[in-house]
């Protein structure tokens, strides 16, 4: 006869009380959300309504599913990381010693984000308040771009 084995206990990272991670103003700035580029590649969809239907709609839905992301995802500049949550989920973590440089593509309208790490690059649509970004990045990012 083997013996039962204990059960596993069980955390709950879910709950405030349980110490878990939440993205709070005052460990950092948390960038708000600005739909106007979503918008913009959804009004581009629209009007290749008349060129290719295809076209429109592959458009169409990834200009709602950037809305979506903008009102799902928050990114939060911290002390040593840039943090990027979904709701009250840490999704991850960039700190800033390990990136070598970032820029936002067309100035007088910001609508793609770069920045380089030591191990990768990301490409990522502005889906934020970019003057806030651009100020937060210039703030903690020493590799000037």
């Amino acid at each position: 006869m083997t013996d039962p084995q204990p059960p596993m206990p069980t955390i709950s990272t879910s709950s405030p009380e349980a110490g878990a991670p939440r993205p709070d103003p005052a460990e950092g700035v948390i960038l708000a959300a600005r739909p106007w580029v979503p918008l913009g590649v959804v009004v581009l969809g629209l009007t290749c309504l008349a060129l290719n239907r295809w076209a429109a709609l592959v458009l169409c839905l990834f200009g709602l599913f950037l809305l979506l992301q903008s009102q799902l995802l928050r990114l939060q500049f911290s002390g040593d990381a840039l943090l990027v949550w979904r709701g009250d989920s840490l999704l991850r973590r960039f700190p800033y010693s390990e990136w070598l440089g970032w820029k936002l593509f067309w100035p007088p309208l910001p609508v793609l984000f770069y920045f380089r790490e030591q191990r990768s690059i990301h490409l990522l649509p502005v889906l934020f308040d970019a003057t806030t970004l651009r100020e937060q990045l210039e703030r903690h990012v020493s590799a000037q771009p």
